[in-house]
């Protein structure tokens, strides 16, 4: 029996760690410290919203497989295409829901408290799936209430017939919502709740444009619905994204502030940007460049100024690591903008942005999913509000923005200079361009390598002399399924892995969600 209770533990276990001082703005001094609904939704939140990037390391782990940056420390795994074994930990936050709900004292929070159970609830599944494959799903999170320790995995296309559920169930819940304590994001306002879950469910959908065929997902109906009828994300300041200060414990992931946190040489002397990211903004005159990125100091030497395209030169990220640790000991590269590393409150970092939104609103006009709004406008609004963004989150400081600032009549020359054109295909590869773009330092878990998994864009140059996948002649499309479920559930995963990849459990199966 010991095997069934570790198996419990891993998928059964309430979770009340993580909140770091965030909680703090919800506990009330003159009252216990029992857990009550609202200390089960700050969790919850911060969870999905900084946990996993709350240290340097963990930050800087996407953006390494989505091409956007090196690392010199040693010879990184995603940079180079490697994938371990995937985690299913993310599924154990998922046993606060109904101590949530159950813990408030009114029908309106009761609903409020449930709509943000379900969203997270199909935001943990979502990322879950993306990653494997099949899971557990209509039996996870089960081993306390039903004794249910080694769950089924079901099929792929189930799991994303729960997540959309599960989304259209947190919209209606949060409709008939109250205001509710122990949200860091938005304050309990349950009207920027449903934008999120809308606008997430729209992506959700996008992930699913293989599939329109399907009469059971419904996917273009359902997309078509949620942009007529549901309030949706307006701009910037609907982000779901965390803020961060100057309280300690409360810094921007890469900030160095206060002295002393001991990262400051991580950060100033393992990072390159890179030429998918740098080349790019070039082409396009794209002055986010300049707010990204420094200079490299051999080309300010040299006499180039700070506001010279060409002092940024990025670093192929394919290269052999030998190769990269010789550019790094040149010194002839762009390196991360100072503001990340000086500011403790850099910019709110975005899980879901109203730019992501806009760019999925885009392809979808592109595919003719909806028509009432030209695919232009949405890919114009994305652009604009990503660099208004950045721009509204950059001190007037030179070093920061390297005297190229962006204004909105920047903006507008910069979009009419580069407005979709060309075949489908070629204005689908400049949507996810500019999603790319916007996605420096934001965005969810993986949606860069997602994207290119996708669609084939941003391109990834494929190095077989340094690519750590097996074959190195082709890039990794899955990770493997969890050691836990190896030891715990191994009879359910070996189903699920039987019926979907006939070569094994390995990162070249082609999931479902993939397929045709």
């Amino acid at each position: 029996m010991q095997h069934k209770r570790l198996y419990t533990i891993i998928l059964g276990a309430t979770v009340l760690s993580g909140c770091s001082n965030f909680d703090e703005i919800n506990t009330n001094p003159d009252k216990t410290d029992q857990v009550n609904s609202s200390m089960l939704a700050t969790t919850m939140i911060l969870n999905v919203t900084r946990s996993t990037i709350a240290t340097t390391k963990g930050f800087m782990q996407p953006y390494m497989l989505g091409k956007y940056i090196t690392w010199g420390e040693n010879q990184e795994n995603f940079q180079y295409n490697r994938f371990n074994r995937a985690s299913f930990d993310r599924l154990t936050l998922l046993r606060n829901m109904d101590p949530m709900v159950a813990a408030a004292t009114d029908e309106g929070l009761r609903n409020s408290y449930r709509g943000l159970g379900h969203f997270i609830r199909a935001w943990q599944f979502y990322h879950t799936t993306m990653q494997v494959g099949d899971i557990p799903y209509s039996e996870a999170i089960k081993g306390e209430s039903e004794g249910t320790v080694q769950p089924k995995y079901d099929n792929q296309k189930t799991v994303f017939l729960g997540i959309l559920r599960e989304l259209d169930s947190a919209n209606a819940l949060f409709a008939r919502g109250t205001k509710f304590e122990g949200d860091p994001i938005f304050n309990g306002t349950t009207d920027n709740w449903r934008r999120v879950v809308n606008g997430f469910e729209l992506h959700v959908l996008m992930q699913l444009y293989r599939k329109t065929g399907d009469a059971d997902l419904k996917v273009i109906e359902r997309f078509r619905d949620i942009v007529a009828n549901r309030p949706l994300l307006r701009n910037y300041n609907d982000n779901f994204a965390l803020t961060y200060n100057n309280t300690q414990g409360q810094n921007y992931p890469w900030s160095d502030v206060p002295a002393g946190s001991g990262n400051s040489f991580v950060k100033s002397n393992y990072t390159m940007l890179t030429a998918t990211l740098i080349d790019q903004l070039k082409a396009l005159g794209d002055r986010r460049l300049f707010y990204y990125a420094k200079p490299s100091p051999v080309q300010i030497t040299a006499g180039k100024l700070p506001s010279d395209w060409d002092a940024y030169p990025g670093a192929e990220p394919s290269d052999p690591f030998p190769v990269l640790q010789d550019k790094r000991v040149s010194k002839d590269y762009a390196d991360v903008n100072n503001r990340y590393v000086q500011l403790v409150n850099a910019e709110p970092v975005s899980v879901f942005s109203y730019w992501e939104q806009q760019f999925v609103l885009a392809e979808a006009a592109l595919r003719g999913w909806i028509t009432t709004t030209p695919a232009q406008d949405y890919y114009a609004a994305g652009i604009g509000e990503a660099m208004r963004f950045t721009a509204a989150y950059t001190p007037d400081v030179a070093d920061y923005h390297h005297n190229m600032k962006i204004d909105n009549a920047y903006i507008q020359t910069y979009t009419a200079a580069h407005p979709l054109a060309g075949t489908t295909e070629q204005q689908l590869e400049q949507i996810i361009r500019q999603k790319y773009l916007a996605g420096f330092l934001q965005g969810s878990n993986y949606n860069a390598w997602y994207e290119n998994r996708r669609t084939g864009y941003p391109v990834f140059k494929l190095n077989s002399t340094s690519n750590l996948n097996t074959p190195s002649t082709a890039f990794p499309v899955r990770w493997l399924y969890p050691a836990n479920e190896l030891s715990y559930n191994n009879r359910n995963m070996d189903d699920a892995i039987k019926r979907q990849y006939p070569g094994g459990d390995n990162t070249n199966g082609v999931m479902w969600i993939l397929k045709d």
